[in-house]
Order: structure tokens, then C-alpha cells, then sequence
């Protein structure tokens, strides 16, 4: 069965809560730190693991919040504090600000699944969004049902997600037998 809607599409998507108990595994072909600039590049066969939550993409930067300049805003208050160090990714001491992902990005989590050409996390918001190029679109699957847009805005606490169209309509393709209320009972 295909099913079309106007406009966007609300699901939730309750795999792709973010998890802040569990540890980040990241992998790439190549590392640059820019301290200074307070980012941190992955290029190359990016992959990123927490929990059952994995993400892949060509190319993933970290930007990350400015220790230093935020002790210095309160050092008026507490004279006496330890002067800190600005928050180095390289030392795990890192307070990420927003993540932005290029280069196809396809994330999977549980039995959900979305492919985009860019994703951008906002850690503040606790949103991501995942957007398609021109003439593509932003894939997501949950076990045989497929959902088609151009947008995806996930809500990480929550899981609440909505998919937005290409200017025309969000497409549902829903598979009758993942749904257990449709399942005839036996005599």
C-alpha cells in the first residue's frame, strides 16, 4: 500500500533517542584539530558508534565550545578558581556545540534507517536535521515501511520526527503486515 500526504509527515522514530550514559566510537581516515578554531575535521569513511546508534558519511565536523572564554565569564564570580583550559577534543574534555555531517550520510538505529546527502546536529536544540540535495531525497525505513522527503528533523530526547516534502508531497510506502491490529486472527 502507498500512501501520500501533503505538506510533512510526523512519526517518531524512538531509535534515534540521543543517549548521554553511553561512550562515542569514532573512526576515519584522517583527523585535523583546529584548537584555535575550536572544530575538529573527520574525513574519509567517517563512522560513528553509541550504542546500538551507528552513523557513517564522508566527512563529519565537530565544533566545539570554548572552555576558556566561558571560565573567563565567570571568573569575576569566583576569583579564586583554577584558571582552565580551553576544551581540546584530543583530551576528551570537549563540550560539543553542533556536528555537521557531509558527503551521504546514513544513519541506523535498531530497526530505523536514513540516507541524506547532509546532516546537521544541534546539540543546544537537541535536534538533527538530515537534508537532500537537488533531485535527491532523505530516505528513512523502519523495518518494510518507507518514508520519502527532502527534510528530516528528529528530536533526540524524544524521537519525535518529521519528514518534509520536495515542494510536492511526502510519499509513505506502508507494509499492512508490519502492523499488528491488521493481523487476522485464526480460527
Amino acid at each position: 500500500m502507498t500512501a501520500s500526504s501533503a505538506g510533512a509527515q510526523s512519526t517518531t522514530m524512538s531509535g534515534m533517542k540521543l543517549s548521554n550514559d553511553q561512550p562515542i566510537q569514532i573512526e576515519s581516515d584522517k583527523l585535523e584539530i583546529h584548537d584555535q578554531e575550536h572544530t575538529a575535521l573527520f574525513t574519509g569513511n567517517v563512522k560513528v558508534v553509541q550504542g546500538t546508534t551507528t552513523m557513517q558519511s564522508g566527512k563529519m565536523t565537530v565544533y566545539y565550545k570554548d572552555k576558556a572564554a566561558k571560565a573567563a565569564s565567570g571568573a569575576a564570580a569566583q576569583p579564586e578558581a583554577k584558571p582552565q583550559q580551553s576544551g581540546s577534543l584530543a583530551s576528551g574534555s570537549a563540550d560539543i556545540d553542533k556536528i555537521l555531517v557531509t558527503d551521504k550520510v546514513y544513519l541506523v538505529s535498531g530497526t530505523q534507517t536514513a540516507t541524506a546527502d547532509d546532516g546537521n546536529f544541534d546539540m543546544a536544540s537537541q535536534t538533527f536535521i538530515l537534508t537532500a540535495d537537488d533531485g535527491n531525497k532523505v530516505i528513512l525505513s523502519d523495518g518494510p515501511n518507507v518514508f520519502t522527503g527532502c527534510k528530516l528533523t528528529v528530536h533526540m530526547q524524544t524521537g519525535q520526527a518529521e519528514l518534509e516534502s520536495c515542494g510536492g508531497r511526502v510519499q509513505i510506502q506502508l507494509d499492512p503486515k508490519s502492523q499488528p491490529n491488521t493481523q487476522q486472527k485464526q480460527n
